[in-house]
Order: C-alpha cells, then structure tokens, then sequence
C-alpha cells in the first residue's frame, strides 16, 4: 500500500508543479506537454511497482465493459473533432464578430457573451468555444483599452457551468455517466435543472464581482477585421453532422447502440467530406490535416495513465479505506460528494477526479445522488 500511496502522491505532485511552473518542453518546434508526461511515467512506476501487472491493466483497459476508457476517449475525441471541424468552417468565428459587432462594451455586451458561450457549449465542446472566443476578447478589449478579465472569466465560467447539462458537454460528464451507465435521457432530466440554476446564479455573482470593471466607457474604434472567412458548405455540414449526432445520441439507448460508435462513425464521415472537399474546392487535403492536429490527443496518455494509476490505489485497499469514510445518508451523498469532488479537482484536475470517484461511487453502489454530485 505505502509503495502505490507514494507514486500517487508523487505523481499528482509533479504534475501540479509542471502546471505552475512548466507546462510544457519544446522540442523543435514540438511542444510537449510535460502533465500528461509525468502521468505516464507514474503509469509505468505503478505497474513496475504499485501492484498493477500488465496483464490486468490491458484486460481493464479493453474490458467490453461501460468503464473501459478507450470507448470513453473516443466519444469525447470524436466530439471533439466534430466542433473543430465546425470551427474550422468558421461557424464560432461569425457568431464571436456578431456579439462584437456593436463594440459597446459594459454590462449588456457581457451579458450577451455570457449567454453565446453557454448556449454554443451545451451543444459544442467547451474548450472548443474558450479557444475561439479568447482572441476576440482580447483584441476587442485592447482596442476599446478596457480590462478583459470580466469577460473572460465570464467566458470560462459560461463554458464550463453550462457543459454540465448534455452528457457530451465535458469529458468527465462522459466518463462518470458512462461508466455508471446513465443514459442520455436519464442524464438530461437529471442536470437540466442544476445547469440553469448554477449558470444564472453563476452570471449573478460574476455581475456583482464585475459590477464597477464593467462600468468601464470603451474608447471608439474601427470594426475589427473577421479573423477568418466562413466556407459556408463545410459550416453547414459539420453543423447537420453536430445535429445528428446529437439526435443519435438521444435515442442509441433505445435501439441499442453505444454512443462512442455513434460519435466515432459521424466523426469519419465528416472527415471524408472535409478531405473529399478540400480536395475539390482546394486542391489540398491541409484543412483536414490542420482540423486533426487540433484534436487534444494529449488526453489519451492522460486519462489511461491516471486509470493504471487508480487501479493501484484500488488493488492495495486505499480506495476501500476512503470510500468507506465517505459513505452517508443518500440525500446527503450529492452533498457530500459535491464539495469532496469540487475540492479534489481542484486539487488533482477534474479527469483524474473523475477516474477516481468513479471507483469510489460505483464501487460501493452509492447511486446517482453521488455521481450527480460528482459531476457538479
């Protein structure tokens, strides 16, 4: 037990500190991220070490099971890819130059920006819409000299509240209703209602904080120049693809079919448009090239390193021990494991809690109360 405690401890440890102080190595021009690195190495030390063989890490890791991770990543990629393909086509782009467009600043622009990130999230990857908003916020402050911390704080808080309502909103959604096997539906009906309140008690308090910052008269400037031009053939058809999915989703629980082949399949089909297209329109596959290389990939080594590092913690009893301290009272479990989750996010990030409270929850059949909880 000491030996698996050890190389957890150490490797949560590591990783926070590259994230502080040295998130990345370059390579070349290669960057390299050094958290997912660290969580690799602690991978190999826990099964050299921790009491997880080879064997049994692969059999769990390629389990026909709802917790094998490999179909949880292709979900979230394939989203992933899906709004990027979307992103590429310009789609973020012309609704981010439409909320910019009047350059009034203040509160009513904040208003509005907090409400386009969370409607676009909910249907969209998170981190997708963070990285095509940021630029525009920046730039639109800078020319208005006004500060941007209000809004994109708000923008960060917009995209990571409002994905809590679809189970494709956030990979830890995914990963903890997945393994629990909590359906689209189930999901739906369960979150809907905490989203709105969390994301409009979250605006509330962001007014507040805000409330003088955003009191700030931007100075007159000339209209910003589109960053990127809209190809409306492509916008369109990722947009049906996004569409569809979604639809499939909602209903792959009824006729049977699991929702990473659902995701994985549409994710092909638009990237053989794009590359059919690209050839076509362009003379060039690059776009389809570009669009892949912004997949997160870095997820991959992450979450499958964070998994073997788990299962050790899980084999020599320290989750055992842990999860027994924590079980109460079912109305108090979405409570409880609430704040225990918000906490160790914070503490270790929201995959490797999510990795670790899916152990937890689900091993001692504390129910939805605590995974809901979990998820919040």
């Amino acid at each position: 037990m000491f030996a698996s405690l050890f190389i957890a401890i150490s490797t949560v440890a590591l990783m926070i500190c590259a994230v502080l102080f040295k998130p990345y190595v370059k390579i070349g021009r290669i960057k390299i991220g050094l958290y997912w690195l660290i969580c690799l190495i602690g991978a190999i030390f826990m099964l050299c070490f921790g009491g997880v063989s080879i064997k049994s890490a692969v059999a769990d890791i390629t389990a026909p099971t709802a917790v094998n991770p490999l179909k949880i990543l292709a979900l979230f990629l394939s989203m992933t890819l899906i709004s990027v393909y979307l992103g590429d086509a310009g789609f973020f782009y012309v609704v981010a130059d439409k909320v910019f467009a009047k350059n009034d600043g203040g509160k009513k622009l904040f208003i509005l920006l907090y409400l386009t990130v969370s409607i676009l999230t909910i249907f969209t990857s998170n981190d997708i819409v963070i990285l095509t908003f940021t630029p525009p916020i920046c730039i639109f402050a800078k020319r208005a000299k006004i500060s941007p911390v209000p809004f994109l704080v708000g923008e960060f808080i917009a995209a990571n509240t409002w994905s809590m309502m679809l189970v494709i909103g956030n990979p830890t959604n995914i990963y903890l209703a997945q393994t629990a096997g909590v359906t689209f539906w189930q999901y739906f009906s369960a979150m809907f209602l905490p989203t709105i309140v969390g994301g409009l008690t979250s605006l509330a308090v962001l007014l507040l904080i805000f409330n003088k910052a955003l009191k700030q008269k931007p100075q007159p400037q000339e209209k910003a120049p589109r960053q990127t031009k809209a190809d409306k053939p492509a916008m369109i058809v990722a947009l049906i693809c996004l569409v569809v999915t979604i639809v499939l989703l909602s209903v792959c629980d009824v006729v049977g079919v699991e929702g990473w082949i659902v995701c994985v399949s549409i994710a092909i089909v638009l990237t053989v448009f794009n590359l059919i297209y690209g050839l076509i329109r362009y003379k060039t596959p690059v776009n389809v090239l570009l669009s892949l290389k912004k997949t997160p990939y870095e997820l991959v080594p992450f979450v499958l390193s964070m998994f073997v590092i788990v299962s050790g913690l899980e084999n020599c009893g320290f989750i055992s021990a842990v999860s027994n301290s924590l079980i109460t009272n079912k109305p108090l479990d979405a409570v409880s494991f609430g704040f225990l989750s918000a906490g160790s996010a914070n503490l270790l990030n929201n995959i490797p809690m999510s990795v670790l409270f899916e152990k937890i929850i689900n091993g001692n059949a504390l129910g939805h109360y605590a995974l809901y909880g979990a998820i919040v």
